[in-house]
């Protein structure tokens, strides 16, 4: 069989060439892609029962594709949302293919024509003011890990940044003097600069006088001194959301995530009257129609306190209508 129709070297010249060459993706994208196809190859070695590298590219059809949303959907229990992405990542691919291997276009159509799974959009999640301060009283700072913790968590807060950006922060990327700021290279390699708050500047500014770990470049590192995985960043957060529970029982039926402090810090922008357009720079929105799901949320807050209010009672006044010559003359 032709090499251009093995499966192995087109998803290696996807990675290599079309985005780390070609697109220049940002290496979260290529970690995002790459975990889709580390899955999406185990399951295939279990329901075709052939090894990754000797998977034929014809093997790779529409139905098993769909098969492995549905699997990892019900089997991970993974959102409709999740689903999407790993189609998008499997479409990318496959858009990739059709340029490589065109004798295959009819199947790589109906790949493509596979459509994205609709989901019902639920209000925007974030933490109250209350449940933010439980959760910086969490951290024991008597300890280094606490230390970072609570500097990880206070930055992640105050200034909105994504899971990745956080994890990714170096030494350098933290300016401390006159106009403190974080800066990052956040979704489509777009870099952007963050603003420091004061209270937030002297926790830093403490935190990077704690001897360095590793090479001493990662800002938040692992006890190792390595970069934070993303379930090490989870397992922290949930051991300091258990602990807030005693001073915040809210706490105990909410998930915290870096997405959920992100949500946060944008509705306490949001409710402080900052423009909606100043949001979506903040956060590093590429389109402004997606900070519109903040205002959704903030007017949703408010219509359930309104709720919670006693109105003045009113009687509504009843039309009567005038005399019709007398209004044709004042119409004059």
């Amino acid at each position: 069989m032709k090499l251009s129709l093995s499966f192995a070297p087109l998803l290696e010249r996807f990675f290599t060439e079309r985005l780390m060459h070609q697109r220049q993706a940002s290496p979260h994208t290529i970690s995002s892609y790459r975990d889709t196809f580390r899955q999406f190859l185990k399951f295939t070695a279990q329901r075709l029962h052939t090894a990754p590298s000797q998977l034929h590219f014809k093997d790779v059809d529409a139905p098993v594709i769909l098969a492995f949303l549905d699997h990892v959907e019900q089997q991970h229990g993974i959102t409709a949302r999740s689903r999407n992405l790993r189609l998008t990542a499997l479409r990318s691919f496959f858009r990739f293919a059709a340029f490589e291997v065109p004798t295959h276009a009819a199947q790589i159509q109906r790949v493509l024509a596979i459509p994205n799974k609709r989901f019902t959009r639920t209000g925007v999640p974030f933490l109250t003011r209350a449940e933010v301060e439980a959760l910086l009283t969490a951290p024991d700072q008597h300890a280094w890990a606490g230390r970072r913790d609570y500097a990880f968590m206070l930055l992640a807060v105050q200034t909105g940044l994504r899971l990745s950006e956080m994890t990714g922060l170096t030494r350098q990327d933290l300016i401390l003097g006159v106009g403190a700021h974080v800066r990052v290279i956040g979704k489509g390699r777009k870099e952007r600069c963050t603003p420091i708050a004061r209270a937030t500047l002297a926790v830093l500014k403490a935190w990077v006088h704690e001897p360095p770990r590793g090479d001493g470049q990662v800002l938040f590192p692992s006890a190792q001194g390595k970069r934070l995985s993303v379930h090490g960043v989870q397992y922290l957060l949930n051991k300091h959301r258990v602990k807030a529970t005693r001073l915040c029982p809210s706490l105990q039926h909410k998930r915290v995530t870096v997405h959920r402090l992100r949500h946060t810090m944008a509705m306490d922008l949001l409710q402080a009257g900052v423009d909606r357009s100043v949001i979506a720079l903040w956060l590093g929105h590429e389109r402004l129609e997606t900070t519109q799901m903040y205002l959704e949320a903030t007017l949703a807050i408010k219509e359930q306190a309104l709720a919670k209010t006693s109105s003045p009672h009113g009687t509504p006044g009843r039309y009567k209508p005038g005399d019709r010559l007398l209004a044709f003359l004042n119409g004059l």
